[in-house]
């Protein structure tokens, strides 16, 4: 007996793309006009779209009770022959020719193309729906996290991100502090949002460091784009393996230098390593990690310096700043006070 195949109409393909696309978010305000201008052509669009919804709802209810590595489950070999392991059925009533033939189901294109578009990123490994997730570590606490896709993010002490993992793409967002991916193999694109900024990973290992005045972006294997305006803006810089950007904050200016994947991954060994950064930078860094902590004055947070000291070792520290002829130190019952030696001219 032969099976008529249906094929999604293009419109019908249409509405799961948008659809798809909402539930992505993030949608700039030229998509979300075009997409109201599609909506409103006609009120089969509106339809159409409402049943495109409707059967990825069902779609989605349906993969969320399956376990979440589905590759693991597709590979596991076959059960063995068990003719005791039988589902009876009752006999049907023998259908007339014409019941034979083969009818077409109005649904079926719909959920073809929200299958499709599930297929088409992969489904196996990613979800069909979107997961999001918060992680922060604790003052003096860094820890390691691994999101749903098998990324794994080291976190520094004091920072915090935001995940949303749906089924074109992975977000996050580092609200605080510092983060080094290494990120997943998945079809889906992966982008980390900071201050503006998005950095999107070409298969790599790559850190996102949120300063006082600059936000910091180093690649230790593989490649990064780095766009302004959340994404939508002109591309910033395009770092590979080695290399390390600095965006002001204030008008996005960018500066890139060479540096070792061991210096930018020193911090997940506890060390604070630093080569012509400004001191203030440097303290925030060590006060994340310690309860003493480094009291910088205005004048003296724009010296900058170059070290490489354990994050945990205030006393070296303190020592490390009594050796720069331009600095003063002093021991508080809140901490250390670090401040220009009178008549220093002050950084610009």
């Amino acid at each position: 007996m032969s099976v008529a195949i249906e094929h999604p109409s293009a419109l019908t393909l249409a509405a799961a793309q948008w659809h798809a696309l909402q539930r992505e978010g993030d949608l700039s305000p030229s998509q979300q006009q075009a997409f109201m201008q599609w909506l409103l052509v006609s009120p089969e669009h509106l339809r159409e779209y409402m049943a495109i919804s409707e059967v990825a709802g069902a779609l989605a209810d349906a993969l969320r009770g399956m376990p979440d590595d589905v590759d693991a489950l597709l590979k596991a070999p076959a059960p063995t022959r068990n003719d005791h392991n039988v589902v009876r059925l009752s006999p049907r009533p023998s259908a007339t020719s014409s019941q034979r033939r083969a009818r077409p189901t109005p649904g079926l294109p719909r959920i073809a193309a929200a299958a499709a578009l599930m297929l088409a990123v992969g489904v196996g490994t990613t979800m069909a729906w979107p997961r999001t997730g918060h992680y922060a570590a604790a003052h003096g606490m860094p820890r390691e996290v691994t999101l749903p896709d098998s990324t794994v993010v080291r976190l520094d002490a004091e920072s915090e991100i935001s995940v949303r993992m749906t089924l074109l793409g992975r977000r996050v967002e580092l609200e605080r502090g510092q983060a080094s991916f290494v990120v997943a193999k998945d079809r889906r694109p992966f982008a980390v949002h900071a201050a503006g900024l998005q950095v999107t990973d070409i298969g790599t290992t790559f850190d996102v460091s949120l300063l006082r005045e600059q936000a910091r972006i180093g690649v230790s294997e593989g490649r990064v784009h780095v766009r302004g305006d959340g994404g939508r803006g002109r591309m910033l810089a395009d770092l590979g393996a080695g290399q390390a950007a600095q965006v002001d904050y204030r008008d996005q200016r960018v500066r890139i230098r060479e540096e070792d994947a061991a210096s930018m991954t020193a911090w997940w060994a506890g060390r604070v390593l630093f080569r012509d950064e400004a001191l203030r930078d440097v303290a925030d860094r060590f006060n994340r990690r310690n309860t003493l902590r480094l009291h910088v004055s205005d004048d003296a947070g724009a010296l900058r310096l170059t070290g490489n000291l354990r994050a945990d070792d205030v006393a070296s520290l303190r020592a490390f700043l009594d050796q720069q002829p331009t600095l003063v130190t002093q021991v508080a019952p809140d901490g250390i006070h670090v401040r220009l030696r009178a008549g220093t001219p002050q950084a610009l």
